[in-house]
Order: C-alpha cells, then structure tokens, then sequence
C-alpha cells in the first residue's frame, strides 16, 4: 500500500515530532493528562540499552510481547482518539509511539533529552520514575480497536475499507456482567515487564505523549503470570490457587504458533498479515465463596490436582488428559476448554492476576485479567461458547471485554501499523 504522506521520511528523523514536543509541555501541565510526542518513520535502535536489564528489540517480523517469555507484571490501557482529530493525528501518534517505545524497551528515557537533560524552565520529555533502572525485559505490544475503523457510522480515519472482517465488539457469553467504562478502546498498549515500575513508567508516558489527539479510556495494573510461553518458565498459579498454563502454546513450537496464532496471508487485509487478535477478559474471581468449597469438589470443578496439577486421570501436570476414563467430570474446565473439545482450537495466554482492593460489600476485587492471542476471534468465541456448562462459571464474573487487532512489527526505520496507511 502507498505510504501516508505524514509518515515519510522527509520527516525530521529519530526523534518526537513538533507537535509531540508541544504535547509534552502542555501534558507536563494537566494532571493525568497525556502528551503529544510526534516520532518520525526514521526511527533508530543505535542507543544501548541502559543498566543489565534483559532486552526484548522492539522492531522485528512480530510485535515483542506475544511469545516473549511472559514477565512478571503488566500495566495495559485502552485508548480512544479524541474528538475532531484526523488520520494524520493517528499516523504522528503512532509514530511517536513506536519511537518512545523503541527507546524505553532498551531502558532509556522517552526522548535524548529525557527527565534531567532539558532545559531547567520547561517540563522534563520523560517523567523520571525508571531512571537508573534497567529495561527489565519490558515489551510494548500495540492494537487497533473495531471503532478506530468505524464509529457511529462515520469513517474519521479514512481506515473503514481496510477494517479486518474479523474485527468486531465480542458477542455477549453467558456470566457477562460488563462494566463499559471497563472495555474496548480504538487502541490498546500492553506493558509487560519484570519491575511494575517499569511497566507503569512506559503507559504513564505514552499517555503524556498521546495528549491533544488520544485519551486514556481505561487501564489495569496486573501481577503474577497466569501463563508461561517457554518451557524452562514454571507453571504458575491463579487466584484459586491452582496451576494455569500448562498446556499454552509456546515460542518455540513455530508450527502451533502458524496455525493458530499468526494471520496468514490472504486471511484477511494485506497489512495485518503477520499479527494476531487479542482477546482482553477482565474476570472477577468470588474469592471468598471459592474459600469455602472442600478441596475435593475444587478438584472436580477444575479437573486437575490443585497440588501438582496434574490431571484427574493421572499422570503428572503435562500428562495428557484421559477423557474416556471416567477421572474427569465433563463439565469440568480442562474438559470443556481441552482442544479434544473444541475442533482442535488453541489459543496463546499471557493472563495477569489483579486486585484492586475490595468492593462495597468488603469482599476482594480480584480476578484474572485474560489476554489471550489468537489468528481469528472466532476460535476464541467458539472456544468461550463451549465453557457455557463450565462448572467454574459459578465463581466467575466477566466484568471487561475487548477485542483488537495486533499488526505485525514494525521494521527499523518505521512505526507500528504502517502498513495500514
């Protein structure tokens, strides 16, 4: 497709562009705003990381933050462009995003100049809390929501023709209790990485950087992987205490990842080729009803030995589950979520556990915050559809939804998304 005239290299390279500067300062000076911060295509990756922090590269075939071996913690937030802007403000936008990004997934500040650089009269281009910590192994994921196509009928973005037919709200599933405030969004970041503050410090600035043409619509803090991409990464545990993850697809099986994970070409808009849909999930666990069921009956729920997790047919964690034994309740979640089950369907996890503090009846806010990656959103609606008689939906509460689409990554010298315009 023909390059975007804002998004050429005539531009002034690998750097935030004027209008991005500008967006700083005023963001600098609203609270919780978010700032303006124009990259050009000529972004570089010449600068060395900063501290001994683990490096994911931000530029490649596929955006960092799909297969990456999953990190500890999670800062994501949704997005939505403001009102009156055009294609050329969603087109600077991600290019100032890409090239912040490109910076701090190395552990350097937002921009040369950074928090302590610049000019002592104006507001710093970096807020400071990451400086002297290492990149962390931080990865920045980037996503398009179906409302930056097309919204209320109108096309603001000149995009409504290259909108993925895939790409539509999720459906409605039995146990939806969805708060709006809490889902969808024209855009998504995900914040991945091993130190919280280094998380937070990327979403905190690119909302800086996106001030005057994108707002923050919601956002969730997450701890503690439910899900592991490598097989030296040890199962970790939910909520409920019990093993999840075991049986996701990993980085190296680059067969799984191809039929299920990566668009193909042909399947779908030239330009998402290459990347993937992203399911987002905010799940509320009733923690306190869940504490009182006997082990056993827990065990039955689930369909595997909250000790070692290992099915209920035998065996160790990575047993293959025996259906035709009798050893697992049919409507237990292994079964009714096993592919056995489900036409062969598979999906890539990197789940967080989240709590934000208690509700008004005193219990925990707490839950699971899905993210799963798919190469069509529906394999995951047939896939949701099937746990209707999930004995485990007794305990649960969707109370967030969204779906975007996750292009491919961007090459050196460009932006996220280019291919789109």
């Amino acid at each position: 497709m023909t390059q975007h005239p804002r998004a050429s290299a005539s531009d002034a390279p690998g750097g935030l562009s004027r209008r991005g500067l500008l967006g700083l300062v005023a963001g600098a000076g609203a609270a919780g705003a978010a700032i303006g911060a124009g990259a050009t295509a000529a972004i570089t990756a010449a600068a060395p990381a900063r501290g001994d922090g683990t490096v994911h590269p931000f530029f490649g075939a596929h955006q960092a933050g799909i297969t990456t071996p999953v990190q500890d913690h999670l800062q994501f937030a949704a997005f939505d462009m403001a009102a009156g802007t055009g294609r050329d403000d969603l087109v600077t936008l991600l290019q100032d995003w890409s090239y912040a990004a490109s910076r701090m997934t190395r552990g350097l500040d937002v921009s040369a100049t950074g928090a302590v650089g610049g000019s002592p009269e104006a507001p710093p281009d970096d807020t400071g809390e990451a400086l002297g910590l290492p990149a962390s192994s931080l990865t920045i994921t980037f996503g398009f929501g179906p409302t930056l196509f097309e919204r209320d009928g109108e096309d603001p973005f000149g995009l409504a023709a290259h909108r993925p037919p895939a790409l539509e709200r999720l459906p409605a599933f039995l146990g939806d209790d969805l708060d709006p405030a809490s889902g969808d969004g024209d855009l998504c970041v995900q914040a991945c990485a091993d130190d919280p503050q280094v998380a937070f410090h990327a979403i905190r600035n690119l909302t800086r950087i996106a001030f005057g043409r994108a707002r923050l619509r919601w956002s969730q803090l997450g701890f503690g992987r439910t899900s592991r991409t490598v097989a030296d990464q040890a199962t970790p545990r939910n909520l409920f205490g019990f093993k999840d993850g075991t049986a996701n697809i990993l980085a190296d099986d680059e067969s799984a990842l191809r039929e299920h994970v990566w668009v193909p070409s042909g399947d779908g808009p030239s330009w998402l080729a290459g990347g993937s849909y992203l399911v987002v999930r905010r799940i509320a666990m009733l923690i306190e009803t869940w504490d009182r069921v006997r082990l056993a009956e827990q065990n039955r729920i689930v369909g595997r030995d909250k000790g070692e997790g290992a099915p209920l047919s035998g065996g160790d964690e990575f047993s293959a589950p025996e259906f035709a034994t009798g050893g697992i309740d049919a409507a237990s979640h292994v079964s009714l979520a096993h592919p056995d089950h489900n036409g062969g369907t598979r999906i890539l996890r990197r789940g967080y556990n989240y709590v934000d503090g208690n509700n008004d009846l005193g219990r925990l806010d707490a839950g699971l915050f899905f993210l799963s990656y798919q190469r069509s959103p529906d394999r995951f609606v047939a896939l949701q559809r099937s746990l209707s008689t999930d004995l485990m939906n007794e305990y649960l509460r969707h109370t967030g939804s969204a779906l975007f689409a996750i292009p491919p990554g961007a090459s050196e010298g460009s932006f996220v998304g280019a291919g789109l315009f």
